[in-house]
This record gives structure tokens, sequence and C-alpha cells, in this order.
């Protein structure tokens, strides 16, 4: 028998709605490459789960979604056999199951439970007494111990050790390292800041709200880095009355220094108000820096090559001084003579992990070296589009040397465009954030500063 839900409630009463919920998204995850973060608030919406059920129902998918690896190793052992030859259905709800029993409060007989009741009411006893004997055996050790057996040895490989116990791929750990200076103390404490659920980040729509008046209207606190940056401690952002007219935004505090930073950069020469942003999908520092261009008198060209995204884009900057084009970045066929130019690259967006639980596992690799070509082609495209004396700000959501520091190296060389000291432009009331090393670039860390890893650096074409 299957499940569902009827007049937004969940039907079937022989199973929890709150695990039944995150059974979903989790399956949608892993055969549609569902993205748990979207989907999740609207059936939460759906199945009337509201507060400490939609609370824990979050921390469940999540939680299990972001520790999938660590997860599927204990299974492992404790099944004796490679998750692959487990039937999807059941990996689900083992991995749902082995993450109450090893990273929540929850009672270990609760966590047994009612997994094995989401199995007997799809799939029959028989693949529930499967789930129920995998599940006692994880039950017999916390995480800790688990970790012992299964990682790596911290005195022979501390960072595949630190990958096991803070669930990243090792790939992932040795990018940190490289990108933290080789830090085995940085790493840990960037792995550990990456698999802890963040805080919800709004930002205050500059000309129609402060952020002072942003924390009051959400019980939310100001931001310490971004004028416009408001911490929410958690909730659905999308119930707020003041989000849902328009006055705020979710956006993460990193991404809002990137606009700041955008309209801040030292040109050589008067501002004329013409600014772009080279590759503007979804629109979130499109809508900010469209509410900045606003106050400034300047106008901003977003181009974005879906027109899915374009529509987006159309939504979030409606009533603001913005022109959408849907075309490709790479040769969008505007008139170059621009005075500022955002190039926020598609990137392997190893920086928002904690946000995307589930991206972790998804990523190779190769994903990398795809995108490098792209993120070359894309900054010496906005130089081209930049006026002499004008600014180009390059960013990603990844602090990879490849996609950062790689590509600016590259295309400076080839172009001979100028380096900007980009700590100057993200400072708040001219105090300089900590954590931002010699420059000339800006990365920022979730251990450091509390946002995603964003990376920008500041150009000025000469």
């Amino acid at each position: 028998m299957t499940t569902g839900k009827q007049g937004g409630k969940y039907r079937d009463k022989r199973v929890d709605p709150v695990r039944a919920t995150a059974r979903d998204v989790l399956r949608a995850v892993r055969e549609r490459d569902a993205y748990a973060n979207l989907l999740l608030p609207s059936l939460l919406r759906e199945r009337g789960l509201a507060g400490r059920d939609a609370a824990l129902a979050t921390e469940l998918t999540y939680g299990t979604a972001r520790a999938q690896g660590t997860l599927d190793a204990v299974i492992a052992a404790a099944a004796g056999r490679p998750v692959s030859e487990i039937d999807g259905r059941l990996l689900d709800v083992l991995r749902l199951g082995a993450y109450q029993l090893l990273r929540t409060r929850i009672g270990s007989h609760a966590a047994v439970s009612t997994s094995v009741d989401l199995v007997r009411a799809e799939d029959g006893q028989g693949p529930a007494g499967f789930v129920n004997a995998v599940l006692r055996k994880v039950s017999q050790r916390d995480e800790e111990l688990w970790a012992q057996e299964l990682a790596p040895s911290i005195a022979d490989d501390p960072v595949g050790h630190l990958a096991f116990v803070y669930a990243h791929p090792r790939w992932v750990a040795d990018v940190f390292r490289e990108a933290l200076g080789g830090s085995i103390g940085a790493l840990q404490a960037a792995l550990a800041a990456d698999d802890s659920r963040p805080p919800v980040h709004l930002v205050a729509r500059p000309g129609q709200v402060t952020a002072s008046e942003l924390a009051l209207m959400s019980g939310g606190e100001e931001g310490r880095l971004s004028p416009y940056c408001v911490y929410l401690p958690g909730g659905d952002p999308g119930r707020l009355d003041v989000v849902r007219e328009g006055l705020a935004g979710v956006q993460d505090e990193g991404s809002q220094l990137v606009a700041i930073a955008f309209t801040r950069a030292e040109l050589d020469g008067p501002d004329g108000g013409r600014w772009l942003d080279l590759c503007a999908g979804p629109g979130g520092k499109a809508a900010l820096i469209g509410s900045l261009a606003e106050v400034a008198g300047a106008h901003l060209d977003a181009v974005e090559v879906s027109e899915h995204r374009a529509d987006l884009i159309r939504s979030v900057t409606a009533d603001l001084p913005v022109t959408v084009h849907v075309a490709d970045s790479r040769a969008s066929g505007l008139e170059p003579g621009y005075d500022r130019v955002l190039v926020d690259a598609p990137c392997s967006g190893l920086g928002s992990l904690r946000r995307r639980p589930e991206a972790r596992w998804r990523r190779r690799p190769a994903d990398v070296d795809e995108l490098v070509p792209l993120q070359r082609a894309l900054l010496t495209e906005a130089l081209a589009l930049v006026r002499p004396g004008g600014a180009v700000v390059y960013s990603t959501c990844s602090p990879h040397p490849a996609e950062t520091t790689g590509v600016v190296d590259a295309v400076c060389a080839a172009t001979g465009a100028e380096r900007l000291d980009a700590r100057i432009f993200v400072q708040t009331d001219g105090m300089p954030i900590d954590g931002l090393g010699s420059g000339p670039h800006v990365q920022l860390w979730p251990h450091l500063h509390g946002t995603d890893a964003m990376f920008l650096a500041v150009l000025r074409r000469t």
C-alpha cells in the first residue's frame, strides 16, 4: 500500500507523518535529483505540518541528506553488504533511522520502530524485518564508536578522518584544506561548520525597509557584516509577511557582500550609472543591486540564458531599474562601455554545502574541470564589456582554488586587468572584516564569518 496525503494531511495512520515526509523528500532526492531545500517547505505546507513537527521534519531531512556518506558506511557495516546492494526505498529509511540513532537525542526504540513502520506500510513484513535488524545493530554503538571502527586513523590520515566524522567526501575535504593553507585545525573548524544547520539570512530591500526594522518585524537579529542582513534562528521565511510583500528576501550574508562590493568598487572616472549583472539568475543579487541602483540613480542590465530563470529575475526586480536580457552571457550582444560588471559565475557550489545538504554527495572533481573554462570565458567577456577604468567583480560560491584564484590569475595574465583590494569594499562603517587574510581577494568561510564560503575579486580594466 502506498502512502499519501488527503486534505492537506498525511492519510496513512500507520506511519508517523513527520518521518514519512522526511522519507519522501529523501526518496525524491535519490530518484529524481530533487533539491531538499526546495521540496521540503512545499511538502510541509501541503501536509499541514507546522511548529515542532515542521522543525523535526526539517532536522531529519536535512540532517540525513547532509550525513549520507557517513551513514552509508555505518549501514553497510551493520548490514554486511554495500549500500549499492540494498533496495533504494529501504536505504532511504535506513539512512533516516540511522541518523536518528547516531545524531539526535531521539530514543532508539522510537527511531527503530517508526522506521520499521514506514517500510511495513509500503513493502510488507519481510523488508521491515531487514530494516529492523540493521537498525538494531546500528544502535549498539554511538557515532563516536562507529567512527573509531570505520574512519581512517587521525594519526595516519587526519584529512580522511575529519572527512568521515564531519560527513564530507574526501576530495572536498582536500579542496578545503588547500584553500585554507593546509591547516588541519582550520579544516576541522570549516568541516564542522559545514556539517551544522545554518541560520536563515534575510536581506532588507534598500529604500523599502531597514535591517533594524526587518529585525523587529521578523523577530530576528541584525547581521554583523552586511548592513541589510537579518539572522533568523529557523522556521520558514516564506511565511513571513515582510517576505511575501517583497520588502525582504532570503539571501546569505556573503552573497549580500558581493552585491555591496559591486556597488562600492572604485572606478577610474565617474560612475555613469550603467551597470551589468552578467550571470543574473535566479536573481538574488540582481534584486539587491537593483534596489541600490534605484537609490543611486543607476540602471542594471541583467543577463540570463534560461527563460525560466529570467522570469524569476523579473519577478524579484519588478518596479526596479532592471532590464532582463535572455542571452548567452559569453555573447550577449550588449553594447560595451559599462561602468560596473558582476560575474557571479556558475560554479561547483562547494561554498554552500550547508544550505544544500545533498549537494556534497552529488558533486565530483570532474565538475570543476568542466566549469573552469566557462568561468574564464565569462570573466574575459566581462572585461570586454566594461569601460576602461570600470570595475568587474568576479564571485563564486566556492572556495576551490581552481574556480577562484586560478581563474582570476589566468584572466589577469591574459588581459592585463588590474586587481583591486576587495577587502576594502566589504567593510562596514569603515571597519575591516576579520579573517580575510592578506588579500587582494575576499574568501569568506562559515566557521570564520557565519556566511557561505563566497569568493570575490575586484578587477579594473586598464
